[in-house]
């Protein structure tokens, strides 16, 4: 088998962030996904984000499971926490990393088949518990892995490659995610980086399960005609809630553009935003409303991506079970065995 290694060494004129990284120190190792996969234009936007966002590499804990999409976590960020799981358990695993550790920065890449078919029912309780992470699906609607099948987020009528179509209704995990209670769900397209990293980065900075659902073409089993997981269909029937960008806290910048408006604000750092208001009826805290576009825009054959739904202030599972500030693998003997008599006390009250 033949490895391929990046070069350690960086070009001296690379520019760092705040905490001294180039964008090179978030990448991992050379991809093994075939060339021209959406997948790695999903790992560069995660890698483009952490950087932007000045994140210590070592704060972060990624896990996956099984597929060409729980590969992925190897390609980025290659100092962090890294745990590939069995295949559509990663949520379970993550649960228990979050709960035993709450300073880290958790990272669930996941794909289709990972988390709408094996793991449907892991996906589900950690979007209905708030799991303080952000959970990622690099949904093609096939199984790469095996010779491309239909996953369950095939379209029905979408074809094979071989023109069969597919008879089998879909899930939508970001619908399903938003009837679940999830407090922070979004749509992208591997194809769409500039709307795909302002995704990330507004996911990474919330408190709460968040969740985005990311249309990733496979070149191989499923980018022909016919298919609407492909990148030429998602373009063509793409249909984008807001143009977003993702502003780090710092003096408040405000303005009221008109719809179909665009205005140029300057941001701290000296960056240039351009704010345009595309739908003057789209409210991204409106849980039903963005429920109700996805599922109608689906019944068009269109793609609603950008950010669906939000919740500020938004609870985790920590705040829920009123867990020790202090990380839970941190805790001594005297606090995680706190002796006999307040054992009877708790076993009392559940009399």
């Amino acid at each position: 088998m033949t490895y391929i290694a990046k070069p350690r060494l960086h070009h001296p004129t690379l520019a760092t962030n705040k905490v001294g990284y180039t964008r090179r120190d978030y990448e991992g190792r050379v991809s093994t996904l075939c060339a021209g996969c959406g997948h790695d234009s999903i790992s560069a936007a995660i890698v483009q984000a952490c950087w932007q966002l000045d994140i210590e590499p070592h704060r972060v804990a990624k896990l996956s499971g099984i597929g060409c999409s729980s590969k992925t976590p190897d390609y980025f960020l290659g100092a962090s926490h890294g745990f590939n799981t069995v295949h559509g358990r990663m949520p379970s695993v993550l649960t228990g990393a979050n709960l035993a550790n709450r300073e880290l920065l958790y990272l669930g890449v996941s794909g289709d088949g990972d988390s709408a078919s094996i793991g449907l029912g892991q996906f589900v309780h950690a979007m209905r518990r708030g799991v303080n992470m952000v959970y990622i699906v690099e949904n093609n609607g096939v199984y790469g892995l095996t010779k491309g099948q239909f996953s369950a987020t095939a379209d029905r009528g979408s074809k094979s490659k071989k023109g069969v179509a597919n008879a089998d209704n879909p899930i939508d995990l970001a619908a399903l995610a938003l009837q679940l209670g999830a407090t922070y769900v979004a749509r992208g397209f591997s194809g769409d980086k500039a709307q795909l990293v302002p995704l990330i980065e507004g996911a990474i900075h919330h408190q709460g399960a968040a969740f985005i659902d990311v249309v990733s073409p496979c070149v191989a089993f499923n980018n022909h005609a016919g298919s609407t997981k492909s990148y030429d269909y998602v373009r063509e029937h793409n249909h984008a809630v807001a143009r977003i960008d993702f502003i780090d806290l710092a003096k408040e910048v405000s303005a009221s553009p008109a719809p179909g408006e665009s205005i140029d604000l300057t941001q701290a750092d000296g960056s240039v935003m351009r704010l345009r208001k595309l739908r003057a009826d789209f409210d991204p805290t409106d849980r039903l409303a963005a429920l109700a576009l996805a599922h109608g825009l689906a019944a068009k054959g269109e793609v609603a991506t950008g950010l669906l739904y939000v919740e500020s202030g938004a609870a985790d599972l920590h705040a829920a079970l009123n867990t020790s500030d202090v990380p839970l693998n941190r805790l001594g003997d005297a606090e995680l065995c706190p002796g006999g008599a307040a054992l009877a006390k708790i076993n009392a009250g559940l009399r």
